[in-house]
């Protein structure tokens, strides 16, 4: 096919339905691809002169289903339920074009340093969600490590582990980064959180089968000692002793540098998606700034977290995302073209 030719969207995509929770009919999928294929003859990604990809950064259910953990409604209060509904269309409209797609997965277990239990006050009472942890809370004694997950959970003597959730926030503190927040508990693995989106996972098997090309799951998220926004690094490395705790997902973003192009969307804007892109941005700019060019962001398939009356995030997703157009990179709409705003030979 022409690639400068956006493609219809398959009959099965339902976009009501895009804001539920449901299987996905693999075999049906598999026959409809393979024929989908053939009459709008694409071909296999890996013959394609111009590799883009699509990183698609937590499209799962604890975000992107209302009702879910932490559903990030934007302002609009359905804003990642419309962000799917463009998402599935950009790929399937660009579905001879989009030479890989890499969802990542937020990945946790109950234990971890930003849900509840890790933490309790002098009464033994943990925090409730969305608590901002600060430096001063665990200074003072506001909020100190739950005694009962030490050993168990992390190996640690309770003294050694008190010590580096002290130091855990100090460094957040030193970064200048959204203090410490107590998540609900979220994105649990073996859970139905944890799931991409149904349609948004229909989207990429009928790509995968359509293009021959294995979609990339990059799981994130795990580390019960820190918090992993960004699919490309944790929030902390070192412990107090300055030994390891965890580290950059160098590999993953030694693949990523290597496509001519990289759309990103997903949720949530002030976040993930926010300090992906940061970290995407340090390492290219440390690099070769002019690797920000390929670089495009999908404004309308990404919301920021808004909780009414609680906290509103909008404004620095917004201040993020002009801050990597100034770097170089592109602000783009789904509905462009990608021969539009690539710029580049695709056929």
């Amino acid at each position: 096919m022409s690639a400068k030719t956006q493609l219809p969207i398959p009959t099965h995509f339902d976009s009501a339905k895009v804001g539920e929770v449901w299987r996905v009919p693999y075999q049906d999928r598999a026959k409809e691809a393979a024929s989908w294929a053939r009459q709008h003859e694409l071909q296999s990604a890996v013959d394609d002169k111009t590799k883009i990809c699509l990183l698609a950064i937590d499209v799962q259910n604890t975000f992107c289903i209302p009702g879910f953990e932490l559903f990030v409604g934007g302002r609009s209060g359905m804003g990642a339920v419309e962000d799917n509904v463009r998402l599935c269309e950009f790929i399937y409209r660009n579905l001879g074009v989009i030479s890989e797609i890499a969802p990542t997965m937020d990945t946790h277990t109950a234990t971890q340093i930003f849900h509840a239990v890790f933490w309790v006050n002098q009464a033994g009472e943990h925090p409730p969600a969305m608590t901002m942890i600060s430096l001063a809370d665990v200074e003072q004694g506001v909020w100190q490590v739950n005694p009962a997950i030490a050993h168990g959970v992390v190996q640690m003597d309770y003294a050694a582990l008190q010590n580096y959730a002290l130091h855990y926030v100090r460094k957040l503190d030193l970064v200048g980064k959204y203090p410490l927040t107590i998540w609900p508990y979220h994105s649990m693995l073996g859970g139905v959180g944890h799931a991409l989106v149904s349609a948004f996972e229909e989207a990429c098997f009928f790509h995968n089968l359509a293009r021959q090309s294995q979609t990339n799951l990059e799981i994130k998220g795990s580390n019960p000692l820190t918090e992993n926004y960004s699919v490309l690094q944790p929030e902390v490395l070192e412990d107090q002793e300055k030994r390891a705790i965890a580290q950059k997902n160098t590999q993953f973003l030694q693949k990523l540098l290597k496509f001519d192009a990289i759309a990103i969307a997903g949720q949530a804007k002030s976040h993930c998606v926010a300090w992906t892109i940061d970290d995407l941005l340090t390492e290219i700019q440390a690099t070769d700034p002019a690797l920000a060019s390929k670089v495009y962001l999908l404004e309308d398939c990404s919301s920021p977290v808004v909780v009414p009356d609680v906290v509103d995030f909008t404004e620095q997703g917004e201040s993020a995302f002009q801050r990597f157009a100034e770097a170089g990179m592109h602000l783009v709409k789904s509905t462009d073209p990608i021969e539009v705003w690539v710029g580049l030979n695709l056929t």
